[in-house]
């Protein structure tokens, strides 16, 4: 259990970095463009920082015994990581057809680009964000499958205490 939980922590906080960039990035972009839309998708990438920061909370009371889990914090788990599981599956999803269309994109992309960006390898771009969805995709998923096992093996360890 021991190596889950260090596996679970470094993508914990890859997630949390990752995304609490994305999301504050996003958040400054949709207050300083009026946009209300960029910011409800904002919101929504901010479940993997909100799913994140309750698992770092959930492996501190693994790690140190003595620190209590809050009462709020598994059912922030459980439903978020629902969110952000449906999220990363999306993300890889996403990824994979972004990889399998690329010239389709390619396609697309090129009449609308601005004169000084018709020189850009738009399809080795394309490919690095295809890539880059899947990453994170997976991260997300497993982190979230990690974090449920884990919340799992607190609760049976916390009976077992108790009995």
């Amino acid at each position: 259990m021991k190596n889950t939980l260090n596996i679970a922590s470094v993508l914990t906080w890859f997630n949390l970095i990752i995304w609490g960039i994305f999301s504050a990035m996003g958040l400054l972009g949709a207050l300083m463009g009026g946009n209300i839309y960029l910011l409800i998708v904002t919101f929504l990438t901010g479940v993997t920082v909100l799913h994140s920061y309750a698992s770092l909370k959930l492996h501190k009371s693994i790690r140190h015994s003595n620190v209590p889990l809050s009462d709020q914090t598994p059912v922030g788990i459980r439903f978020i990581g629902f969110i952000a599981l449906f999220f990363g599956i999306f993300y890889i999803a996403d990824g994979f057809g972004v990889l399998q269309n690329t010239q389709n994109f390619v396609k697309l992309m090129t009449p609308q680009l601005p004169p000084e960006y018709k020189q850009v390898d738009l399809a080795a771009y394309l490919r690095g964000i295809g890539i880059f969805c899947i990453i994170t995709g997976i991260c997300i998923s497993v982190n979230v499958f990690l974090n449920f096992r884990l919340l799992r093996w607190y609760y049976l360890v916390k009976q077992s205490d108790i009995s």
